[in-house]
């Protein structure tokens, strides 16, 4: 196993979707020594870069960190997987291949909290310059020169279709680009997928650069805390497989891009976070900051399933003979169902009158299961999942051990607002509504989850704090603002500690409007930008 050079000017924590940019970026300069740390293994697993493959990958201890959140009293004390990546690429390695940039409403919101440079006239530049979007004419502002590839997908299956005709004839319009001007619709999904593979983060933004001489990539190497001296971070202590340690020194600073759990949990057991939380466990503590590992915030889905007439791809994949016909399609062509992504059709609807913007959001697939690791159901279906775009809701981050091998616990705290109890139970009776409309409703042979006899707003409620799931978006852990209170500032520098930075969705103050694989790219890039700005400014 590569060991990382024992000096840089930059460690960077984390080979996900904002470290992989973070790194490709700050190694664009040659004179600046970069190292990338991930505690998992590179993404050599076919199943990686077939789109299908989060089937496999997801809930296996090879690619997933396979959290587990505490019970939930929103969930009537129900625990939940929460799936994160452990592998070269991070989550964007194991996700659905879902390309969502969210609300320009989003980052203005932000900016008006006090965020100077992310409202969208200032991130939107970045979400255009990072990618390429395959489609003919593009669109407007949408990029063509980066190097993600995002492309519309290459499977359609005739329920999504009639499920969007059924939405149109229910007045919603069909949108051809939500990632344009307006998110507002239905319609298909765009897709971090190129020529039928998987366009992770790695593949997009350390592939091309992997013969760069003065940028490591170390794989293996889980770090348990940053090593803070006279309130300066100057490197990072890392645990290797066969339990050896080492010190990696940051020249110039360290940045944090472990994600929405591990972020958080590598500046409590570094001395940043709530003074007596870390005595508790025995910690020094570096700087009192309570608010790390707060704020948390993530899409609780709820998945509602419909028996159908007609074949889906439950039927597709229940057979060998249909299985090794669907693999020689994508051999020859690369296109059939291992193109699939987590969703093909999306709706952003609004729940009630008077919404500036879509509250919720339709995850729309031609196939069902209790979970994307666990096979599909016996049976004809598909699913309608539906999650609450801005939920209300705030949960926590906390340490259970000073042991960085010890996962921190999850606590959520899901529907624990009256507005998010609201919208979710809102939202499924759309889902009903749009199931009992035609051409949509003589296509479904039976009401499967919930039944239809689940009526009335409580009862809607219990099934839902009952059957709801994560659609894993973890956000918010280490919210940046400008007040002393948020734990990085707008330049995401950590508040306390000079040297140390985190870029990744634990930064967001408020979770965006949609899925959170783009966003995250987003936040590395411009991570990556002020980085250099400073570093020019002589800051």
């Amino acid at each position: 196993m590569k060991r990382a050079s024992e000096v840089a000017d930059y460690v960077v924590v984390g080979a996900g979707s904002a470290g992989c940019v973070v790194a490709n970026h700050l190694s664009a300069d040659p004179s600046q020594r970069v190292v990338l740390l991930e505690a998992g293994n590179r993404d050599t697993s076919p199943w990686i870069h077939v789109p299908v493959g989060y089937f496999q990958t997801m809930h296996n201890p090879n690619f997933d960190w396979c959290y587990e959140t505490a019970p939930d009293p929103g969930l009537n004390g129900r625990s939940l997987h929460w799936p994160r990546g452990k592998v070269l690429g991070g989550s964007s390695s194991l996700n659905g291949l879902l390309y969502v940039r969210g609300q320009r409403e989003d980052y203005d919101h932000w900016a008006q909290m006090g965020n100077e440079g992310w409202s969208w006239r200032d991130v939107g530049p970045i979400f255009e310059e990072l990618e390429t979007f395959q489609r003919p004419g593009g669109g407007e502002g949408r990029g063509t020169h980066g190097p993600l590839q995002v492309s519309d997908p290459r499977l359609r299956r005739r329920i999504c279709e009639l499920w969007i005709e059924a939405a149109k004839a229910n007045g919603y319009p069909y949108n051809p680009d939500y990632n344009g001007p307006v998110q507002d619709g239905v319609g298909h999904f765009q897709l971090t997928v190129n020529k039928g593979w998987r366009c992770s983060s790695a593949v997009a933004f350390l592939k091309p650069i992997r013969d760069r001489q003065n940028l490591e990539v170390v794989t293996k190497s889980q770090v348990r805390r940053v090593i803070i001296e006279d309130g300066r971070a100057t490197g990072v202590e890392v645990q290797h497989p066969d339990g050896s340690r080492a010190v990696i020194r940051a020249g110039r600073e360290v940045i944090l891009c472990a994600g929405a759990i591990g972020s958080p949990q590598i500046l409590m057991l570094s001395g940043i976070g709530d003074q007596a939380h870390l005595r508790d466990h025995g910690i020094a503590v570096q700087h009192d900051a309570p608010e790390v590992g707060r704020n948390l915030q993530d899409h609780l889905q709820a998945r509602l399933v419909f028996k159908t007439r007609e074949a889906t791809l439950n039927d597709e994949v229940r057979s060998l003979f249909n299985k090794a016909k669907i693999g020689l399609e994508y051999a020859l062509f690369r296109t059939g169902p291992m193109t699939m992504a987590a969703s093909l059709v999306f709706g952003f609807m609004r729940t009630r009158p008077g919404l500036a913007t879509p509250d919720i959001q339709f995850h729309i697939q031609p196939w069902s299961a209790d979970s994307p690791g666990e096979g599909v159901h016996p049976f004809s279906a598909f699913t309608q999942s539906v999650c609450q775009l801005r939920p209300e809701s705030r949960g926590t981050i906390t340490l259970q051990s000073a042991d960085p091998l010890v996962a921190p616990r999850i606590d959520p705290n899901y529907l624990a607002t009256q507005t998010d109890r609201d919208t979710i139970v809102a939202g499924i009776e759309i889902a009903r509504e749009l199931a009992r409309t035609e051409p949509l409703k003589s296509a479904i042979s039976e009401e499967f989850r919930p039944r239809p006899d689940v009526q009335g707003y409580d009862e809607v409620l219990d099934w839902a704090r009952m059957n709801s799931t994560t659609i894993y978006h973890p956000t918010g852990t280490c919210r940046m603002g400008p007040d002393d209170g948020a734990v990085v500032d707008p330049r995401l520098r950590v508040r306390g500690v000079q040297g140390l930075r985190v870029a990744d969705c634990s930064i967001m103050p408020e979770i965006v409007s949609g899925n959170t694989n783009a966003p995250a790219m987003m936040i590395g890039a411009k991570l990556a930008r002020m980085v250099q700005e400073d570093r020019r400014a002589g800051a």
